[in-house]
């Protein structure tokens, strides 16, 4: 059975997220100095080597995609980055952009969860399976975007990139105030939503120029597959093609 918004950002399984030794701390949880910048900022939020190298154990095939209503795909261009949310305001997905590309971020290994458009799969998402929690992200985005203007003086989508890790690994270990539920809980919904739509077949509005497979190394959608293709010793070559390019899978409805 498929985990709901409310089972990722409950109260009611406390057992879900990791403890690590970071998070056995005495220190309290009031404000820190202006420049104070916790050294296992950035080490502490996902890594992208650990990112991929779970998706590639677990396959882009595991991973459980809500389906969302019609769309169409969009398999060789992606989308400017300046199409307008279609359920967020243009607040919400400012802060929502901001924090993908920290979760995710473009780096040497290549483009990272914006460019493959992963705030809009979850813009889209919020317009269909998931519309129920709608409430839930405008009030997290907003309580994401005070607690960054209290500590940090400006808008979280403002801020440097050191400051955003900062952020985010305060609502990761639940250093962070003034959320209505515990900060951790939102900062694994947002994750998880980040890493579907980055992975995700692009018919659900996210790996855009299929980035996040070419990423991990996932050839796409194929209907056969070749002698040569089959060999060990062979690289498949990237198809480029969402399943629902292909006519015999159904594109499904809400």
């Amino acid at each position: 059975m498929r985990r709901t918004d409310e089972d990722l950002c409950g109260e009611t399984d406390p057992t879900r997220r990791e403890i690590r030794a970071s998070e056995i701390d005495e220190e309290p949880h009031g404000k820190r100095g202006a420049t104070e910048v916790p050294e296992s900022a950035t080490s502490q939020i996902l890594s992208r080597r650990e990112l991929l190298k779970q998706v590639g154990i677990v396959g882009v095939a595991a991973i459980p995609f809500p389906i969302f209503p019609r769309t169409e795909v969009r398999s060789q261009a992606m989308a400017p980055a300046t199409e307008p949310a279609a359920v967020l305001n243009a607040t919400e997905s400012e802060t929502l952009k901001a924090i993908v590309a920290r979760i995710i971020p473009t780096d040497g290994n290549g483009p990272g969860a914006l460019e493959a458009r992963a705030d809009r799969y979850i813009d889209r998402a919020l317009g269909g399976a998931l519309a129920s929690s709608r409430p839930l992200y405008a009030a997290g985005l907003a309580e994401v975007d005070a607690y960054a203007q209290f500590f940090k003086g400006a808008s979280f989508a403002k801020l440097s990139s050191s400051d955003q890790d900062t952020i985010l690994a305060d609502m990761q270990d639940n250093r962070a105030t003034g959320f209505t539920r515990q900060p951790s809980q939102f900062f694994d919904l947002l994750r998880t939503y980040t890493i579907q739509g980055t992975f995700a077949d692009p018919f659900y509005g996210g790996n855009a120029n299929f980035i996040g497979w070419d990423l991990i190394g996932y050839p796409g959608a194929r209907i056969m597959v070749t002698a040569d293709e089959q060999r060990i010793d062979m690289k498949p070559k990237p198809s480029h093609k969402s399943a629902y390019d292909y006519g015999m899978f159904s594109k499904g409805v809400v």
